[in-house]
């Protein structure tokens, strides 16, 4: 009896050993995962706050809430049904696919670039434009939801690229964590950063005169952030859909673009010893954005110059 005891410990033992490294291989693929798509996270981060500028503060919280719950439905329900399907059955997919986002991607940031040189786009039309009503929120959240899910699908592809050879459960598994981890991490960002002029608003009211300094520096530098973050977030776009289309191109026999890239970097690296890995990263990834820019600025050129319908 004792014997038979002891055994059943030692395989209760062995199964808790087995799914504790089954929560780390988890936990590692997502983490790597992520990792790959933080350039759309960054991008997905600095998309969002346009949508709530000129809204009333108090209804800021409450539109950005329903822009998450919007972006994990769309990465759970939609998005990620169809990547793992794709994945088992049609795997050959995967790659061509997650150029043609590396081509959204590079067409977006191009796009964000010829707004800035043009005077065109968003920001300006919204210095003129009053607090939205109602039925304007309802749109202003669809179209944040739709635009989200561009992000999303590009945020999942990199992901799935990076799980592609893990076992189908672990896949799921690892997308899931992704996607819950994401989202949590770019829609927290995006409360903190709308609210932290009202939250140095409140300081500057305060009574003691750190806070208050410290509340009119926040008041005073948030947008400096935004404007910051918005064109991080552009850069981040051509850098990772650029170096998207660069492997991807590579996948395909095609290496030589990526290779005269790496060797450029390896060079500039070696001519600065002192700091090689970080000089041959800076090089790669400047490397990847130019790409980036040039196949976007192609594209944006080509939706452009094309004739309008009268």
């Amino acid at each position: 009896m004792s014997g038979g005891l002891v055994a059943l410990l030692d395989d209760v033992a062995a199964l808790a050993k087995l799914a504790a490294a089954s929560i780390d291989d988890v936990g590692a693929a997502a983490g790597k995962a992520g990792v790959k798509a933080i350039g759309v996270v960054v991008d997905d981060t600095a998309v969002t706050p346009r949508y709530v500028t000129g809204l009333a503060p108090e209804r800021e919280l409450p539109i950005i809430a329903r822009i998450a719950r919007g972006s994990l439905r769309n990465k759970l329900v939609f998005i990620l049904p169809a990547a793992l399907l794709l994945s088992e059955f049609l795997p050959g997919a995967i790659t061509p696919l997650l150029m043609l986002g590396g081509a959204y991607l590079c067409y977006e940031g191009a796009e964000k670039v010829y707004e800035a040189l043009t005077g065109h786009g968003d920001a300006a039309q919204a210095q003129d434009a009053g607090p939205p009503s109602r039925a304007q929120e309802e749109q202003l959240v669809a179209g944040a939801i739709r635009t989200d899910f561009i992000l999303s699908a590009e945020i999942m592809a990199i992901s799935l690229a990076e799980v592609a050879a893990q076992t189908f459960v672990l896949r799921a598994v690892s997308l899931v964590l992704v996607a819950l981890m994401i989202t949590l991490l770019v829609y927290g960002v995006v409360a903190l950063l709308v609210k932290m002029d009202d939250l140095g608003l409140r300081l500057s009211r305060g009574h003691s005169g750190a806070l208050r300094t410290l509340g009119r520096g926040l008041v005073r530098g948030m947008p400096a952030v935004l404007a910051a973050l918005s064109v991080i977030g552009t850069a981040a776009m051509l850098w990772v859909g650029g170096h998207i289309l660069l492997d991807g191109l590579a996948h395909f026999g095609l290496e030589a673009p990526e290779h005269a890239l790496h060797e450029v970097a390896v060079a500039a690296g070696q001519a600065l010893p002192f700091a090689a890995d970080v000089v041959a990263w800076v090089v790669e990834t400047l490397g990847s954005a130019l790409t980036g820019l040039l196949v976007g600025g192609v594209i944006v050129a080509a939706l452009h110059l094309r004739p309008r319908r009268h």
